[in-house]
């Protein structure tokens, strides 16, 4: 499959690819924990759901998390059923790259992890995260249940107030239920552990997000 140019904004449900019917095949264990990739996970853990550009860097950052009981990385929030990675850099799926995260709500909290989130990328770039360019590297927040929605806006709307006092534009971050979770393919689960000198492309800006963690003691 070959596009010769990329678009720059999401497709239409017309314009999308078609997709496939069954799941593209993926890992069946953590490289780095062991863990089951799909579950089932142990009593008492949650999910969450984030976008914040490649996903190789993005996921090392949350599987480094202490409290933390898997990862995964996948496409959400696009029109395409269980698409590829090169399906979904070509622009035509609308999805955008994403990491699942496992954890234990005892030792981390939903408000720390996004403390980690918005402190681990530019929220304010739109379709792209640094030289990394296109709709799958949008900034996103997905929920997995209706108790995330007020600390997510919460946490936007803090971030934002801090950027904009630092001279950076709005808060691209889009917010939204979780639909579905494309798993990724095998070789891009704990890309950055298989490749440690592996590309990353993951920064930040500099600037702490000035909302409460709630860490509980350990």
């Amino acid at each position: 499959m070959f596009f010769t140019r990329k678009p720059l904004g999401l497709p239409t449900a017309a314009e999308a690819l078609p997709g496939r019917p069954t799941a593209i095949p993926t890992a069946a264990r953590h490289v780095v924990s062991g863990h089951p990739l799909k579950g089932p996970y142990p009593p008492g853990l949650r999910t969450a759901v984030f976008a914040l550009g490649c996903f190789w860097g993005a996921e090392r950052k949350f599987w480094q998390q202490p409290g933390v009981h898997v990862t995964a990385v996948g496409y959400v929030a696009g029109l395409t059923p269980n698409p590829t990675y090169e399906e979904v850099c070509s622009g035509y799926t609308g999805h955008t790259e994403a990491v699942l995260v496992v954890f234990d709500p005892a030792i981390v909290s939903y408000e720390a992890l996004l403390k980690l989130f918005f402190e681990s990328h530019d929220p304010t770039q739109g379709m792209r995260q640094g030289n990394d360019v296109g709709t799958q590297y949008r900034s996103g927040i997905y929920l997995t249940d209706v108790d995330q929605d007020a600390p997510a806006k919460a946490a936007k709307a803090a971030y934002e107030s801090a950027l904009r006092s630092r001279g950076f534009g709005p808060v691209t971050t889009e917010i939204a239920p979780l639909e579905t979770f494309y798993f990724a393919e095998d070789g891009h689960q704990q890309y950055l552990a298989k490749n440690p000198d592996g590309y990353c492309g993951l920064g930040g800006t500099g600037v702490a997000c000035p909302i409460g963690t709630g860490i509980a003691a350990q």
